[in-house]
């Protein structure tokens, strides 16, 4: 029989279910081993689960994402990784019907991840690849012999079809590249700390609640149920004695329908099953059976040792004491739950806040890792930043592209229209950002007078585009740069023109006199609830190139009239380099994207004239005339940029930038 001693394990999605009960029973029993947990603490993830081991020195916990390969290789590398045991996945059934691709994202890309660490890395003795009884697909239901390991795979649905293809990778590495590859396949577990999703810890909070317990379809479909200890029982065995090369099943004979698992439930609280079970729409593909043949774990030494009337009892009991874990779940309770796939499980650090007074953060690829003081690695090396930009043919979004080209800054362009979800996690998914950045929007053709007349087209871009982007980015963990528009102020009594008192940040805007301002105020307020988003309120936007017509320089010298009125501008060529390493410090919120103070149209011909054509004239007109020759009303505000002008103390007022930025470098010599 093999043996195997670990010494240093990295267990995978263990803030989860299944691996939290094996990653506190490792540490328990094997205080030699050093055991490193990482997991990006998703819906049904909760550090609480690992309480038992938060004191334990021979205990680290990682918060990170299995797809990021430079973090599974710090990790590997730095902790001296011998033996990986990964649970992380993507697991709930329904789930799967409606967000697929996010199955084979996590189930199938993240364990490619992990194999290919351990292949370059060459340091591991046991990959313990955790799979499921799904993958055989359905049993027939008079079957008396259950799978065995070498039975054919035939899963039913996309996770267990995900779970199927990630096998076939951990057997293809191991056959290719020698790694010491062991797969699992585990009926259903039940116990303490499952998220209710699963049906056993789902029927119990709605009986505590006296709530009725909804059944797929007529409840006739069998399961076996093992209670966690036993199966963290059962990988321990696997992890000392399991052979390379092999596949166990962890699996128990004794079958129930689903509608007995109700009814017992119901039982264990004086519920009356035929008016506390109600019976609704079975899923797309139920399979009626799984039955695994065990006989091979056995042969290890393992054996079942909790009856159901006991586990059952303890798990009633635990939920009962411990009714709040989870905090609010109503959305699993549904007969058919639609949880998000998104980070943001429970992240808070055990019980109370002395964790962090102890424990310090390093950012790595997106993810956060937190590691006691003790045993600090020091300052890990930043990864590579890669930007997804939008709004390719845009004039802001065009020079973003030069910018991060200057900056050797790895960048695409999404290809992906902004109202069409679908298409941007496409992008996300083919791109990998570490950064979004919207530059992409409706301002009209040629100006904003054009929104006046086409107002759905502007709101599906400006509007319901630009929210959708921010949602996507949220769920991806991603931060999205956002350029939006100061063009939603105009000169009020409390800000006066001229007198120098600009509109600040949390200020309301006041300006609708355009429908394309109206849009852009909305999504304003709208994004203040995605604390992923950095919004840059740009301003009349000039840049030193004086030839494109977008340029507000270009613009205004090529007017028969000019209004006269000061306001507040942004020189791209100076403050685009900024939002920039706005992106690399992570800043959030609103932030008035302008130079300090103000200039007036005619201060700008002057320097104009002074610079680059000494014989340019011009006239002014009044806001009255300008009134007879616009669809729309301009806006004309100053703003007050003392904020961006804290964080970026080198920033120039908006006449010393168009000196040094647009005049200097344009300027004809005499």
């Amino acid at each position: 029989m093999a043996t195997h001693t670990p010494k240093n394990i990295l267990i995978t999605g263990a803030a989860g279910f299944i691996a939290s009960h094996v990653a506190n029973r490792l540490i328990r029993n094997y205080p030699d081993y050093k055991i490193v947990v990482l997991d990006k603490l998703d819906y049904c993830s909760n550090l609480k689960n690992l309480i038992p081991s938060r004191s334990s020195p021979n205990f680290k916990f990682v918060k990170g994402d299995i797809e990021s390969a430079d973090l599974v290789n710090y990790l590997l590398i730095t902790e001296s990784i011998d033996t990986i045991m990964h649970f992380a996945a993507q697991t709930h059934v329904d789930n799967s019907f409606g967000n697929s691709f996010e199955f084979t994202k996590n189930n199938i890309y993240g364990t490619h991840v992990l194999l290919e660490a351990c292949k370059v890395t060459g340091q591991i003795k046991r990959f313990i690849h955790v799979s499921t009884d799904e993958v055989y697909g359905e049993t027939d239901e008079d079957a008396v012999v259950g799978n065995h390991e070498a039975s054919q795979l035939l899963p039913t649905n996309p996770y267990s079809a995900t779970k199927a293809g990630a096998e076939m990778l951990v057997m293809a590495y191991g056959r290719s590249y020698g790694l010491p590859v062991i797969t699992t396949r585990g009926n259903n577990v039940y116990g303490p700390n499952q998220f209710p999703e699963k049906l056993i810890p789902k029927f119990i909070l709605l009986a505590m609640q006296g709530k009725v317990l909804p059944i797929h379809g007529d409840g006739s479909n069998v399961r076996s149920y093992l209670y966690c200890e036993d199966v963290a029982e059962a990988f321990e065995v696997i992890l000392h004695k399991g052979e390379v090369g092999h596949v166990y099943n962890i699996g128990t004979k004794k079958e129930r329908r689903v509608i007995d698992v109700a009814t017992d439930i119901c039982r264990l609280f004086s519920m009356d099953p035929e008016t506390s079970i109600k019976f609704v729409e079975n899923r797309p593909f139920n399979d009626q059976r799984y039955f695994l043949d065990d006989q091979k774990l056995k042969n290890l030494g393992w054996s079942e040792k909790t009856i159901w009337e006991e586990g059952l009892k303890k798990t009633m009991d635990w939920y009962i004491n411990n009714p709040n874990w989870w905090g609010d779940v109503s959305g699993a309770l549904l007969p058919h739950p639609r949880m998000l796939m998104m980070p943001g499980g429970m992240e808070r650090l055990f019980d109370g806040s002395e964790e962090e007074n102890s424990a310090q953060y390093v950012s790595t690829n997106n993810t956060r890792m937190l590691v006691p003081t003790a045993k600090s690695v020091g300052s890990s090396q930043k990864p590579p930043l890669k930007f997804l930009i939008y709004g390719r043919t845009g004039w802001i979004g065009g020079l973003l592209g030069k910018l991060c080209e200057k900056q050797e800054i790895p960048y695409e362009y999404g290809k992906g229209r902004l109202e069409d979800r679908s298409s941007l996690v496409a992008d996300i998914q083919n791109v990998k950002p570490t950064h979004i950045f919207n530059a992409a929007g409706v301002t009209g053709r040629p100006n904003v007078d054009w929104c006046e007349s086409h107002k759905t087209e502007t709101i599906r871009v400006n509007v319901a585009g630009t929210l959708t982007l921010a949602d996507v980015s949220r769920e991806h963990d991603l931060l999205m740069i956002n350029y939006a528009t100061g063009c939603i102020f105009e000169y009020d009594q409390a800000h006066p023109e001229g007198s120098g008192i600009g509109f600040k940040e949390e200020d309301t805007p006041n300006f609708a006199g355009s429908f394309y301002s109206k849009t852009k105020a909305m999504v304003e307020e709208l994004l203040k609830e995605y604390d992923n988003v950095c919004t840059l309120r740009v301003r009349m936007p000039i840049s030193s190139d004086l030839n494109n017509p977008r340029n507000f320089i270009t613009k205004i010298s090529r007017y028969n009239k000019v209004v006269n009125i000061p306001n507040s501008m942004t020189i791209l060529d100076e403050l685009l380099p900024i939002s920039i390493e706005m992106a690399k410090r992570n800043l959030r919120g609103i932030w008035n994207f302008t130079n300090p103070g103000a200039v007036s149209h005619n201060e700008i011909l002057e320097m104009y004239r002074d610079y680059i054509d000494p014989n340019f004239k011009w006239a002014n007109f009044t806001l009255e005339e300008q009134a007879k020759v616009i669809v729309a009303a301009r806006s004309n505000n100053e703003m007050d940029a003392s904020k961006l002008k804290n964080e970026f103390p080198e920033l120039l007022s908006i006449k010393e930038s168009l000196i040094k930025y647009v005049f200097e470098p344009n300027k004809k010599s005499a």
